[in-house]
Formats: C-alpha cells, sequence, structure tokens
C-alpha cells in the first residue's frame, strides 16, 4: 500500500505533464523590451490558498518545456534550475514576478507562469519581444565626384545592430528618392551576427546626377521598431562634387582696365564654364589661324600697336566651343619742329610745328616757361619776349599715363641797339643823361667824355628784362662836352653819342647874378633912407623935449584931481 506523500507526489508530476499539453490559463500577453534592459514579467494569475509552489517555463521551438524558476509558498524558498543562457540572470518575486537581466535577442520567447495546488495547475503566457534601437545611419564610401548624365554610386547608407532589422529610405533635399530606372538604383541588403542576433542593414544607391544636385543635400534614414513602436532616426547630410562639361568658354583682358597702351604687359585668361574647369586652351592672335596651347592664361609682353586686333581661345577637344575679344593698343606720338635749344637773330621768321598721331583724338596744351599758352606760338617776326622755354604737350584722356610732350628753348640774339636822350634838372643845376640798350646776349654799356677819354664809372642801371635795360649818369658840365655811351656784345659793338652844353646852364647863373647884384644895391639905399630919418627925428627930439616934460606935469596934476573928485563921490 502507498503512502500518501507518495501519492501526493505521483498526482503533481501527473498535473505538471498534464500542464504542459492542456495549457489551461490566460490568454496572451506580451511584454517589450529593450536590448539589454531587464526583462520584467509579472505573472498574472491569482494566487490560490492551498498554493503549493510557483514554476516558471519557456518553449522551445519544438514546444517541449524549459523550467527555469521555482518556488515553494510554503518554504519561501526559490530555486533556479541549471539553465545556461540565463544563469544569474533570473529573479523571481514572492508575487512571481520573473525579472531577467541583460535582456538578449535569444530572450524572444514564450514564457509560462505556473501555479501549482494540490488538485490543479495554473498557466499564464507571456511573450517576450526584445527590440535594440540601431546605430545612427551614416553615408560612407561616398563618391569622389559624381559626373552629370552618368549612373554612379553615390555611396552606402550604413546602420548597425538593429533588432528587428530595419528599413533604409534615401533622400534628395529632404524628398523621399523611389527607383527610377536608370536614374535613381536602390540596392539593399541585412546580415545577422549569428553570435549577437544584431542586424547590420545596407543600402546602396546609384544615381544619376544633374546641374541641379551642386550644393544640394543628400540623407538617408533607417525606420525601426522600438518597444514604443515605430522610430526614425537620419543620418547627417551629403554634398557631393558634380562633374559635368564645359558648356561655354569666356575670354578675360588682365588686368582689368578701360584701355590698354604701347608699352603695356596684356594677359589673356581663358575660362569654361565646366567643372573640373578646362586647364588647356588654345590661344589664337590675330593674323595667326594656328592656335597656341597654353594653360588658362597668355601673356603679350610689350604690346605695341599693331597688336590692335582680335584674341580668340577655344577648348583643346572641342575647337568650335570659341570665345573672342578686341583689343586696341592705343598709341600717341607727338613730332615738335624744332625742338631742343634753337638760336635766332631778332626780327627772323620761325615756324613751329607740334604733330601729334594718336590712336584717337588728343589735347593739346603749350606752355611757356611753365605758363599756359592761349594758343600755339606763332614767330613771323622774333621779338626779345619772345625767347624762354616752350612746352608742348599731348594726353589722351580716356588712357591713363598715355602723355608726351617735348620742349623748344628759344634764344632770340641781336646786335646792341642804342639810344640816348637827355633831361634837364627843373633847377638848370644839372642834366640826366640816359643811354637806352637792346640786345642779346645783354651787352656791356661805357660811358665816356670826348676829349678827356676819361671813363665814367659812377652810372646807375635799370634792370635787364627782355632784351633791354638803361645806364644813367647825371652832370653839371661847367663847358660844352659830348657824352659818349658804347655798348658791346658777343655780336658787335655799337657806339652813339650826344653833345651837353654848357651854355643854358651860365645864362641863367648870370642873371642869378645880376638879380642879387640889385637885391644888394637896393638894400644899401634902404640903409641910407632909413639913416637920414632917424638924423632928424633925433634933432627934432630935443627940441621939444621940454615941451614934454610940461605937459607930463599938467597930466600928474589932473590924474590926482581925478582920483580926489572919484573918492568924495564915494
Amino acid at each position: 500500500m502507498e503512502s500518501k506523500g507518495a501519492s501526493s507526489c505521483r498526482l503533481l508530476f501527473c498535473l505538471l505533464i498534464s500542464a504542459t499539453v492542456l495549457r489551461p490559463g490566460l490568454g496572451w500577453y506580451t511584454v517589450n523590451s529593450a536590448y539589454g534592459d531587464t526583462i520584467i514579467m509579472p505573472c498574472r494569475l491569482d494566487v490560490p490558498q492551498n498554493l503549493m509552489f510557483g514554476k516558471w517555463k519557456y518553449e522551445k521551438p519544438d514546444g517541449s518545456p524549459v523550467f527555469i524558476a521555482f518556488r515553494s509558498s510554503t518554504k519561501k524558498s526559490v530555486q533556479y534550475d541549471d539553465v545556461p543562457e540565463y544563469k544569474d540572470r533570473l529573479s523571481l518575486s514572492e508575487n512571481y514576478t520573473l525579472s531577467i537581466s541583460n535582456a538578449r535577442i535569444s530572450d524572444e520567447k514564450r514564457f509560462v507562469c505556473m501555479l501549482v495546488t494540490e488538485d490543479n495547475v495554473f498557466e499564464a503566457p507571456t511573450i517576450v519581444k526584445v527590440f535594440k534601437q540601431p546605430s545612427k545611419p551614416e553615408i560612407v564610401s561616398k563618391a569622389l565626384f559624381l559626373e552629370t548624365e552618368q549612373l554612379k554610386k553615390l555611396g552606402d547608407c550604413v546602420s548597425e545592430d538593429s533588432y528587428p532589422d530595419g528599413n533604409i529610405t534615401w533622400y534628395r533635399n529632404g524628398k523621399v528618392l523611389h527607383p527610377l530606372e536608370g536614374a535613381v538604383v536602390i540596392i539593399f541588403k541585412k546580415e545577422m551576427d549569428p553570435v549577437t542576433q544584431l542586424y547590420t542593414m545596407t543600402s546602396t544607391l546609384e544615381y544619376k546626377t544633374t546641374k541641379a544636385d551642386i550644393q544640394m543635400p543628400f540623407t538617408c534614414s533607417v525606420t525601426y521598431y522600438g518597444p514604443s513602436g515605430q522610430k526614425t532616426v537620419h543620418s547627417e547630410q551629403a554634398v557631393f562634387d558634380i562633374y559635368y562639361p564645359t558648356e561655354q568658354v569666356t575670354i578675360q583682358v588682365l588686368p582689368p582696365k578701360t584701355a590698354v597702351k604701347e608699352g603695356d604687359n596684356v594677359t589673356l585668361k581663358c575660362l569654361g564654364n565646366g567643372n573640373p574647369p578646362p586647364e588647356e586652351f588654345l590661344f589664337y592672335l590675330p593674323g595667326q589661324p594656328e592656335g597656341i596651347r597654353s594653360s588658362n592664361t597668355y601673356t603679350l609682353t610689350d604690346v605695341r600697336r599693331n597688336a590692335t586686333g582680335d584674341y580668340k581661345c577655344s577648348l583643346i577637344d572641342k575647337k568650335s566651343m570659341i570665345a573672342s575679344t578686341a583689343i586696341t593698343v592705343h598709341y600717341l606720338d607727338l613730332s615738335l619742329n624744332p625742338s631742343g635749344e634753337v638760336t635766332r637773330q631778332i626780327g627772323d621768321a620761325l615756324p613751329v610745328s607740334c604733330t601729334i598721331s594718336a590712336s584717337r583724338n588728343a589735347t593739346v596744351v603749350w606752355m611757356k616757361d611753365n605758363i599756359r599758352l592761349r594758343s600755339s606760338p606763332s614767330f613771323s617776326s622774333l621779338h626779345y619776349q619772345d625767347a624762354g622755354n616752350y612746352v608742348c604737350e599731348t594726353a589722351l584722356q580716356e588712357v591713363e599715363g598715355l602723355k608726351k610732350r617735348e620742349s623748344l628753348t628759344l634764344i632770340v640774339e641781336g646786335k646792341p641797339q642804342i639810344k640816348m636822350t637827355k633831361k634837364t634838372d627843373p633847377s638848370g643845376l644839372s642834366k640826366t643823361i640816359i643811354c637806352h640798350v637792346e640786345g642779346f646776349p645783354k651787352p656791356a654799356i661805357q660811358w665816356t667824355i670826348t676829349g678827356s677819354g676819361s671813363v665814367i664809372n659812377q652810372t646807375e642801371e635799370s634792370p635787364y628784362i627782355n632784351g633791354r635795360y638803361y645806364s644813367k649818369i647825371i652832370i653839371s658840365p661847367e663847358e660844352n662836352v659830348t657824352l659818349t655811351c658804347t655798348a658791346e656784345n658777343q655780336l658787335e659793338r655799337t657806339v652813339n653819342s650826344l653833345n651837353v652844353s654848357a651854355n643854358e646852364n651860365r645864362e641863367k647863373v648870370n642873371d642869378q647874378a645880376k638879380l642879387i647884384v640889385g637885391i644888394v644895391v637896393g638894400l644899401l639905399l634902404a640903409a641910407l633912407v632909413a639913416g637920414v630919418v632917424y638924423w632928424l627925428y633925433m634933432k627934432k627930439s630935443k627940441t621939444a623935449s621940454k615941451h614934454v616934460n610940461k605937459d607930463l606935469g599938467n597930466m600928474e596934476e589932473n590924474k590926482k584931481l581925478e582920483e580926489n573928485n572919484h573918492k568924495t563921490e564915494a
């Protein structure tokens, strides 16, 4: 006869076995967990009063159970089955909630919570889903450049360590790129790591670019499922260098200036609007049908007027794609006749011409001794004042730095010419003799007195202006004299004389003497008359003195009587 305990154990074993087949209990329940997190699975069963123990298991793909945790309700003890993949990862609480730390992809199973009584087994299944967020997608293996009208690999969009696998989408300037035959080709593939069971997704984009893609950003994104639903992560932008053929050629003249003049260095620069730009061109010079192969620049040094013409450049492999520019080399010639130092005689005629030859109308300015003239000089009869330094200057106003000038130093020579004048002082006592001299080079003047031959050195000279000056002396001759003025320069010696009379001066002196004698005689007669009058006056005064004394006595008496009368009245 079997014991009661043995029969109870046999019953429990039968119940557990039947539970694996019958699976009574609640419906499906799913727990979503992030990779590496702790999976928490509540039992979801009401604990019965006669509970003996609780137990957790999971099911293999073939449906067979694997028990992993046990908790007794009576002994309050917890036991974990020897399952290698869950070693040190399980925790079973008093309410039979099972926790699995460090969630793995392999934890994605159907787990069952079992509560066992003496006569029944209760089950609550839980489906575990594990999610792993992929890495931020990155565009790798990027093309160094894209070429228009060519289908070329743009790059790979890679996102790693995802579970489950995700989808990759390509964008151009924020808009989704869809496959288009011959223009957009997208190749997607995924790989799973056999150890981690995580996926790596790779999407390769082949793209036919156009010039519209210049500076256009390309991105990609990965869309995946996480514990809370679907999410999307975007990559950084990628901008590609777009290669396109040259469609137009232009030519420039360097340095950029409004006009080119003789002697300048001129650089021609040819440009193509392709990317990358052409590095070599053919340059065509005026009158030369064959092009000169060069880099994108060609320099002309010290250009002359015969370099004026049309300059062209073209692509080497496509000569029909050509550009041209016209260059005018401006020039300015000036011819002054005569020029340099020129010596002429006074009265001569001197034709002067300043001839201009230029690439366009030029302005002409005449200067004399740094003073601008109103018109060009013309000499039909030279004067001394015509001498000086003449400059003919011309310029092209539109061409910076294009100026020419020639100079003429005119020297007007003449033999000395003398003119003598005389001026008498109003008193008549002196005479001013002036010798006016004209000539160039400046004549030297010398005064002499004819007869004695003596030289007069005390003279006064005026400034020498326009070939003229004068010398003057002041004399008071007592007799008639002849003064000689001699003027001499390198050309000739000229002499002129002037007679100076003393008569006029003597007559005036005699008249003055007569006047003085008359005055003296008159004064003597006046003194004699005054003496006679004085003698008669003295004689008379003696005779009358007595009467005068008497009259004075009477006058004093009358005065005293008058004073007494005044006192009585007071």
